[in-house]
């Protein structure tokens, strides 16, 4: 299938040629052809799959077979979670639309509130937006969704992990006239999402990209066991100094210990930079730009912090704190070995990660490779999962529950 095969418009097709993209992806295969014909869409599509052109394309179909009879503000209305997402989803929307003079603006937290108050005051035909700092435009009615017609909610997953459901919900209620709705989140397992999707959609249609388990097929995985903190940060150190790591990205539990780390490399003399959700928005760009410039190859940052980081040639991934979830471990991992690339995912594992370990293991249906280095091999033997003991029940117990069920 090409893109030709979607009825787009030439200009359309010019953009993506343009930008070097030659076929679609999974996810746009089954996407596209849907939500052209104005279908609400629930869809599962993990980091790398392609998923925002997925809804950008319909989007901008529809803009232009439907033109904006009067000046107005966003007519499309895209959500996401956090401000790096948002500005490349913004960034591509433009790349996209070069040639249709459609007015395309951003609104996010972090930066000034002059220019978007500014932008909100003139026509809007696209609007990208992070949920907070949109809500406090619409509570201080700077910002009006009545004439919203798409509404798209990207990474829902994060964005409820955030707080941000009930501020959705507020500005879905107030886009009251919209005639489609598209979610997109990295995981549909639990109640969550799917009951968000209950709330903000109408009769979806279900699309799933490659699943997360086929997905990691690409991507070299292996852990190293450690027996203890100095240990864990002695590997770490030896594995960000090997020739193969050109550009990695180190993920870290919380906020304090991305800033003990960074300090912790630096004296080791491995240059990094590093990223905090609580940071400014000018410091998270500065960043993220000496990382993409190559004036560091090591990024370190939290699960929050790295959402929305879309680069292609992330040659490494490494979990030096386990995530929470095995959900978040495939979106971790899936960082690396994008657009046809091979990527290495790389955990270390302390005593106490082994649940976690053992539930990532079942989840990606896949044990994970045991490797060490010399020099650095682990003294203690693997920590074992401990298993939950059967309770005893008793004949009496078993005697009354057999009465019971024959009553």
């Amino acid at each position: 299938m090409q893109f030709e095969d979607f009825d787009l418009d030439p200009s359309l097709l010019d953009s993506l040629k343009a930008m070097g993209h030659k076929s679609p992806t999974t996810i746009q295969q089954q996407t596209i052809p849907l939500a052209m014909e104005q279908r609400d869409i629930l869809a599962r599509a993990p980091t790398g799959t392609g998923k925002t052109a997925s809804f950008l394309l319909p989007a901008l179909q529809h803009l232009i077979d439907y033109p904006r009879r009067r000046p107005g503000q966003a007519r499309v209305l895209v959500l996401t979670p956090t401000r790096e997402l948002a500005s490349q989803v913004h960034r591509y929307a433009c790349h996209l639309a070069t040639d249709l003079g459609l007015d395309i603006a951003i609104v996010t937290g972090g930066v000034p509130y002059g220019p978007q108050e500014e932008a909100l005051q003139g026509n809007v035909d696209i609007l990208v937006a992070t949920p907070g700092r949109l809500h406090e435009y619409l509570e201080k009615q700077k910002f009006s969704a009545e004439d919203v017609e798409i509404l798209v909610i990207d990474e829902a997953d994060r964005m409820l992990d955030m707080g941000f459901t009930n501020i959705v919900q507020t500005i879905a209620i107030e886009a009251q006239g919209r005639k489609q709705n598209m979610l997109f989140s990295a995981t549909l397992e639990g109640n969550g999402v799917k009951r968000f999707a209950k709330e903000l959609l109408n009769d979806p249609i279900t699309v799933e990209a490659e699943p997360p388990r086929s997905e990691s097929a690409k991507i070299h995985q292996w852990i190293h066991l450690a027996d203890h903190k100095e240990h864990k940060f002695a590997l770490l150190c030896n594995l960000l100094r090997q020739e193969d790591v050109k550009r990695a990205i180190v993920f870290v539990k919380t906020r304090d210990a991305v800033s003990s780390l960074d300090g912790m490399l630096q004296h080791e003399g491995i240059a990094c930079a590093f990223m905090r959700g609580d940071m400014e928005q000018k410091r998270r760009f500065q960043a993220l730009g000496r990382f993409t410039k190559g004036e560091v190859n090591v990024l370190l940052a939290t699960d929050v912090a790295a959402r929305g980081i879309d680069i292609d040639d992330i040659t490494h991934v490494i979990n030096y704190d386990m995530p929470h979830s095995a959900d978040v471990y495939v979106h971790r991992i899936g960082r690396t070995g994008r657009a046809g690339a091979k990527g290495t995912a790389i955990s270390l594992v302390e005593a106490h990660d082994m649940r976690i370990l053992s539930k990532i293991e079942r989840y990606i249906e896949q044990p994970l490779k045991r490797r060490a280095i010399e020099g650095l091999r682990p003294n203690n033997k693997e920590a074992k999962v401990p298993t939950k003991k059967k309770v005893k029940v008793s004949a009496a117990t078993k005697k009354r529950k057999a009465k019971k069920r024959n009553k």
